[in-house]
């Protein structure tokens, strides 16, 4: 059994018109589920939709052609991961999905170029480039207003978040759950915390998308369409000892009238630099030793099998 989690959509102009209100509004949110449905939030309708098109062609391709982009020992940090790969940790089986990483462009020389890879583009899909990148340039402008919020309501600086993200190792993941049989094994995404600071999705207002509540739970995240569902990460989880918190979500199957339709979605996982200290905020009641933004994330890969 699920109900509604109560989680009322919130403008994202508000960061720019009354920051303090914006504070307020995205901190009850994510204080009492961790997550956050954000409207208004300015990514045009035709850029989601090229995006959404050239996902789909992708994914459309014959599964050799596909595999083609799978990139061997990088944890699946960009290019192809393919069906049945990734498992939820603690998970039997794997999810029901493959999926397709984009992460930053960065200049010849920079800094962060031996442990943030090159992106791979499919020859086949010519729009899939422009279209992509676009996308991940107008989230990552998006996440950064959120952060702001964010910050005013840790009583931090509304640019506290500025540095530490600054070409951080983000990642846009372009999703496709395929259609489900009645007998599959397993759901579309195994209950779960994400890995990085914020995560912003786009294609959440389709079904199955359920977080776990204080009282042990599952509640369906009901967006409009076209809004970004934001929840915390980890890496903020352990930043903020715990006061904004990592919650639990899963994406479970379809209705059996709709187990033939796919699913599509596109998260953007807003992750700090690499070489950000990520230090327990003062305050906190249980602080963590402080690790790397890089080392945290290799650790959480290997928990989820994609290293």
């Amino acid at each position: 059994m699920s109900s509604i989690a109560d989680i009322r959509p919130i403008s994202l102009t508000l960061v720019d018109s009354d920051l303090p209100a914006a504070a307020a509004a995205f901190g009850d949110a994510f204080s009492r589920t961790g997550f956050a449905v954000v409207g208004d939030h300015g990514i045009e309708d035709a850029l989601i939709e090229r995006a959404l098109a050239a996902t789909k062609a992708f994914f459309a391709l014959p599964e050799p052609v596909k595999r083609r982009y799978r990139i061997e020992g990088q944890g699946g940090a960009r290019g192809l991961t393919p069906f049945g790969i990734e498992t939820a940790k603690d998970a039997q089986v794997s999810d029901l999905k493959e999926f397709w990483h984009v992460g930053r462009e960065l200049p010849p020389g920079h800094r962060y170029r031996a442990v943030m890879q090159d992106n791979v583009w499919p020859d086949e899909v010519p729009e899939f480039h422009d279209a992509v990148l676009a996308l991940y340039d107008a989230l990552d402008a998006a996440g950064r207003r959120v952060l702001r919020a964010i910050a005013v309501h840790l009583d931090l600086s509304p640019e506290f978040f500025e540095d530490p993200v600054r070409d951080g190792n983000s990642v846009l993941r372009l999703l496709h759950y395929p259609p489900v049989s009645k007998d599959a094994p397993g759901i579309r995404a195994g209950a779960h915390e994400d890995i990085n600071v914020i995560t912003l999705l786009l294609g959440a207002e389709e079904a199955g998308l359920q977080l776990l509540d204080r009282q042990g739970q599952w509640r369906d995240i009901d967006a409009p369409a076209g809004a970004l569902v934001c929840n915390i990460g980890d890496m903020l989880d352990r930043l903020t000892g715990g006061r904004l918190p990592s919650t639990t979500h899963r994406v479970v199957n379809p209705a059996p009238e709709r187990r033939g339709m796919a699913r599509y979605s596109t998260p953007y996982f807003l992750h700090f630099r690499p070489d950000y200290l990520i230090e327990t905020l003062p305050g906190a009641e249980q602080p963590l030793p402080p690790i790397t933004a890089h080392d945290f994330l290799l650790l959480r890969l290997r928990e989820i099998k994609l290293l």
